[in-house]
């Protein structure tokens, strides 16, 4: 594909990737390599393509998930099993800076791609392959998605309430996946250019998680117990979370003790409250959330949200809203910063959230969602 010249513009316009991909993980990574510039090749099963094409059809008869994740790519089908296939990939792969996939435990070796053949015939290539659980260990070879990573690495054990875990609502295994494989190919690209030489990049869906859950981990460590599942309250920092409102809710969000002070004298009119000793500190706030949570609810809840808004506002004490999902489509804020735009797709234009990453001169418009095999006659063979 030659780029026009606003995608010469672009971060990575001289970037070509093949993407050997499906469900989550690879592509959130690849989409957003697509969204900075890069040359991004789908490489899909004739029979069917990514199975994320078939989750649903709820946007005008397109997957959701598929959308979100798949717009700025080139699609092609390509039977991996078959020689031909193979012959394929690898005249792909000469052709290509950086190769993503995430296929499962030791499938591109079975086809004839393991690291060490790539790091072979392809010195200056990017391999980053996304897994479950990583390439050895004796998790190597089980399958994973992202809810059973979410109860294998202990984050379901935090997320609820005291009475029950969740899960949480979207897929943050594969997105924590997905953006680490994004950070360390950025990275690689950029060492190469100083280098020349490729780069084998291995992200665990497990070890992602375990990172992300670092202060959990730490409080059972060395606290000797995980912090409490608080359902939307925060497990370790009082008062941090939704108090009702004789006509709504706010949320509250204190986290310094000037915050504090302030809460306690100009939005709750208490000012005996802030040297309390029951209330002093952040770990005393915590230790007495029950009673912490009374006195503010004796207040707040006498109070319309309006007026509440207002004396946090003067106060300069943190807030917002506790928004369903319609929320967030009317927000005036993502309204006033023009942040949804129409992607075109098979079945017509469907309205998305713009790439977040706020760079000046990346395209003002998004590449399609591509049919399956659309660019088969397109891509080099």
């Amino acid at each position: 594909m030659n780029p026009g010249p606003s995608e010469e513009r672009q971060p990575l316009s001289d970037v070509r990737v093949i993407a050997i991909e499906q469900a989550v993980a690879a592509p959130l990574c690849t989409r957003h390599l697509a969204d900075l510039g890069a040359d991004v090749i789908k490489v899909e099963r004739p029979d069917g393509g990514d199975f994320a094409r078939a989750y649903d059809t709820i946007a005008h008869g397109e997957s959701a998930y598929f959308v979100w994740l798949n717009y700025g790519k080139r699609s092609v089908t390509i039977d991996l099993g078959s020689v031909e296939g193979q012959d394929r990939l690898a005249n792909l792969l000469g052709s290509a800076d950086v190769l993503v996939h995430n296929l499962g435990p030791g499938a591109m070796g079975r086809l004839g791609f393991d690291p060490e053949t790539i790091a072979t015939r392809w010195p200056t290539l990017i391999a980053c392959s996304i897994s479950g659980y990583g390439s050895d260990g004796p998790y190597r070879d089980r399958k994973a998605f992202d809810l059973l990573l979410q109860g294998e690495s202990g984050l379901a054990a935090t997320t609820g309430t005291p009475a029950q875990p969740a899960k949480v609502g979207i897929s943050v295994a594969d997105i924590a996946a997905g953006m680490y494989a994004l950070s360390g190919i950025l990275a690689a690209l950029r060492r190469r250019d100083r280098t020349g030489a490729g780069e084998r990049i291995e992200i665990s869906m497990l070890e992602c998680l375990a990172e992300w859950l670092s202060v959990p981990a730490l409080y059972q460590r060395y606290g000797g117990a995980a912090p409490k599942r608080s359902g939307l309250e925060h497990a370790t920092i009082a008062p941090y979370g939704p108090y009702a409102c004789a006509d709504g809710t706010v949320n509250l969000a204190v986290q310094n003790r000037g915050q504090w002070e302030r809460l306690c004298r100009q939005v709750l009119d208490s000012s005996h409250l802030v040297d309390d000793p029951r209330f002093a500190t952040n770990e005393s706030r915590v230790h007495n959330r029950d009673a912490l949570a009374g006195l503010i609810a004796s207040v707040l809840g006498s109070l319309p949200v309006a007026e509440i808004r207002d004396r946090l506002t003067r106060a300069d004490v943190p807030f917002g809203d506790v928004n369903d999902i319609a929320g967030l489509l009317a927000h005036a804020q993502l309204a006033a910063r023009d942040r949804w735009w129409d992607v075109a797709t098979p079945s017509g234009p469907i309205r998305v959230a713009r790439p977040p990453f706020g760079m000046t001169g990346l395209r003002s418009t998004l590449r399609a969602v591509p049919a399956l095999g659309q660019h088969d006659d397109e891509v080099d063979r």
